[in-house]
């Protein structure tokens, strides 16, 4: 139940966009068209949802103070903690290289269509956001530590892909000239950000 709660929370309550505003200039950018959004969101999850597991896994396991007394107890005093910002972004920009090389071969012309952004999701805020709030709130294991990437990066997918939908739709509303564009979107997610502040009261 526990990592229900967590991967619910992580999606309506903590989440990445409406809550933290984490990964703006993609969700600005990129959130056009749906279709651009979808792979966009989808690739967000895929990568946290590797990215964060991994680096628990070096968090608990050689960073921390007194990680290391799995290879020799003279080690207990060890601390690597220093190396934490370091460590997260290799894994992080290791796995954006997959996803970018993957996307290019099953999906040209998404691949075309995300064009910068796609790379780019090795300095998304949410995807570092991740890993360091992971650290942060100390996950028991790594089952909630992976309940926690997938719910933020749902999150985040739901966030790009409404306000994507949104954005196609309000092609054909008389918007004031002055908000054409990036003014009515920051508008509209100011607004999607209030509605989601209504799912804090869900008690889990």
């Amino acid at each position: 139940m526990d990592l229900v709660n967590i991967f619910i929370k992580s999606i309506f309550i903590d989440n990445m966009i409406f809550a933290y505003f984490l990964g703006m200039c993609s969700y600005l950018a990129v959130s056009k068209t749906v279709d651009t959004a979808v792979g966009l969101g989808a690739a967000v999850i895929f990568v946290l949802g590797i990215t964060v597991p991994i680096n628990y896994l070096l968090e608990n396991h050689i960073l921390k103070e007194g990680a290391l007394t799995w290879i020799s107890d003279d080690l207990a005093n060890t601390d690597l903690s220093f190396l934490s910002f370091i460590m997260f972004i290799a894994v992080i920009a290791s796995m954006v290289q997959l996803v970018e090389m993957i996307v290019e071969k099953l999906s040209p012309a998404l691949y075309g269509a995300l064009g910068i952004f796609l790379p780019l999701i090795a300095v998304n805020c949410s995807i570092l956001g991740g890993a360091l709030f992971m650290q942060e709130r100390q996950y028991s294991s790594m089952a909630e530590a992976t309940a926690f990437a997938l719910g933020s990066g749902v999150g985040w997918f739901l966030a790009i892909v409404a306000i994507a939908a949104i954005r196609e739709k309000i092609r054909y509303s008389h918007v004031p000239a002055p908000l054409r564009g990036l003014g009515i979107t920051f508008i509209i997610t100011g607004l999607m950000g209030i509605a989601f502040m209504s799912f804090m009261g869900i008690q889990l």
